[in-house]
């Protein structure tokens, strides 16, 4: 059920990594895609600007080839983690194989972005996971055998694994194990910039954390009553006690009070922020989508906002606001949001809540996928499934292709067949950005109320209100000031009902 692959010549791609054997299906698990993006289709566009924030972020990096322990001189890495060798695993049911491949590649790009080496990966069939090693006992031996041949120093599960499963498979492979959950919290406190950011990355990581805490030895379960605590005391010193780790358990609990508290007083900024642009009725679109599907490459496509493009999974978790004009002159906000991905924890999800609401409040949804990855159809689902978790399946949508100048005739074909509708482009070339362009403003709400109006000359600021928010369909300098035929929102019609021609 496995199989290895030659190391790639780079050597930052995969060294070793699974498939099926050729005797019974012929298709390799990652063939000659890598799992993150190659290097050169990843190249940033002139519209993503200096990337000062990325040249930051990998301004320290770790020298690869040294040892990691602590008797070793080694270099200092941003993400002050190990550069762990890994070996990841995973189970499929009957017919699911090429969904436990992509899933199995992506884990694999996920554990890259954190900063690991992938070494191997195994992939084995049968209908539920084993509930006390999550692998059958036989491939729990197999795996250890694999761990040992390739010096791997961790296991990574493609799925969240109960505490019980995960001490079980470490008692076997006697390497650290972990699961996808795990990755997926670490990439997103290496990433997390702003101060509602790092709290929403604690406080999901305390509440995955807390079923998960594991004693050890006395020190995690002395009990601190009767003639033990106090040094002995006596009298009024016994009782039941408490153990060291429901000790733990009540400090996270009250740790995550504090945050979720953090997190609910960031609300009325953002609020406020929302508000004002509801008051001056500016629309705003949503850049929504899976993972490294390119949103924040189309937002600075869109913009030129030079926001940090990386390619790496989770490279941006703040919500970013740019402002644009379309071609008549309307302003609208365009919103980079936090990335998607299968099997987002549940965590990350109620943490990002107030994130994610940043999609709700749209005018429109800018829905990007990767138009070159193996599973469209799937980051389609991904997104609309959890977008349908906070509450804004119902949004009107635009399902934007990017990277277009990775895909073929054919390719486009069957993803047409996907959506009929959907919009082709590529932000590092700049194809289809003018249509895309378009499309938004076409998208748009327009303003509710059709006025016909003379402003004079010394209420220039309405004429400039109705430039900047509503729709100018015609207008006349007369003797008597501006003549003006638009559409405008309620608010502004009310300003303008004194000057009715």
């Amino acid at each position: 059920m496995t199989e290895t692959t030659t190391q790639h010549e780079d050597g930052d791609a995969l060294d070793r990594v699974l498939a099926h054997a050729e005797s019974r299906s012929e298709v390799r698990v990652f063939g000659a895609a890598q799992a993150l993006q190659d290097r050169s289709t990843a190249a940033h566009a002139a519209s993503d600007g200096d990337q000062w924030d990325l040249e930051d972020r990998h301004a320290l990096r770790r020298v690869g080839g040294l040892s990691t322990e602590l008797e070793d001189v080694t270099e200092v890495e941003y993400r002050q983690l190990r550069l762990e060798n890994v070996v990841l695993v995973g189970v499929y049911p009957q017919g699911a194989q090429t969904d436990a491949e992509n899933s199995l590649r992506e884990l694999a790009a996920l554990a890259e972005t954190a900063g690991a080496v992938v070494l191997d990966g195994v992939l084995q069939r049968r209908p539920h996971p084993d509930a006390a090693t999550y692998l059958g006992r036989g491939k729990a031996q197999e795996l250890k055998d694999i761990v040992a041949a390739v010096g791997a120093d961790t296991v990574i599960a493609d799925t969240e694994l109960a505490p019980s499963q995960r001490r079980a498979l470490e008692d076997v492979v006697k390497v650290k194990v972990i699961d996808r959950t795990t990755v997926i919290l670490d990439i997103f406190s290496q990433h997390a910039k702003s101060r509602e950011g790092k709290a929403q990355v604690e406080l999901a990581q305390l509440e995955y954390l807390l079923p998960r805490l594991r004693g050890w030895g006395d020190s995690m379960s002395r009990q601190a009553g009767g003639q033990v605590g106090a040094g002995g005391a006596g009298m009024g010193s016994r009782g039941p006690g408490e153990t060291k780790i429901e000790l733990d358990r009540r400090r996270i609990r009250t740790k995550m009070a504090l945050l979720r508290r953090q997190i609910r007083d960031f609300g009325p900024a953002r609020e406020a922020k929302r508000a004002e642009r509801k008051r001056n009725t500016i629309p705003s679109v949503a850049i929504a989508g899976y993972t490294n599907a390119g949103k924040s490459s189309l937002l600075n496509a869109l913009t030129s906002a030079g926001v940090l493009v990386e390619n790496a999974l989770f490279a941006t978790l703040d919500a970013t606001v740019r402002r644009s004009e379309t071609a008549d002159g309307r302003v609208f906000t365009l919103t980079d949001t936090v990335g998607f991905v299968r099997n987002l924890p549940h965590q990350l999800v109620e943490a990002f809540r107030s994130t994610l609401e940043e999609v709700g409040d749209a005018d429109v949804v800018l829905h990007v996928v990767d138009g070159s990855h193996p599973d469209p159809a799937g980051q389609l689902q991904t997104v609309r499934d959890v977008m349908g978790d906070v509450g804004v399946r119902d949004m009107p949508e635009l399902v934007v292709f990017n990277k277009a100048d990775l895909i073929d005739d054919d390719e486009r074909l069957v993803l047409r067949g996907l959506e009929p509708k959907a919009h082709f482009v590529s932000s590092r070339s700049g194809e289809g950005i003018a249509e895309l362009r378009a499309a938004i403003e076409d998208a748009l709400p327009k303003p509710a109320v059709e006025v016909h109006a003379v402003v004079p000359y010394d209420r220039g600021d309405l004429v400039a209100a109705i430039h900047e928010t509503g729709m100018l369909l015609a207008v006349d300098h007369r003797e008597d000031g501006t003549a003006v035929h638009a559409r405008v929102s309620e608010r502004l019609a009310a300003d303008l009902a004194p000057y009715a021609s």
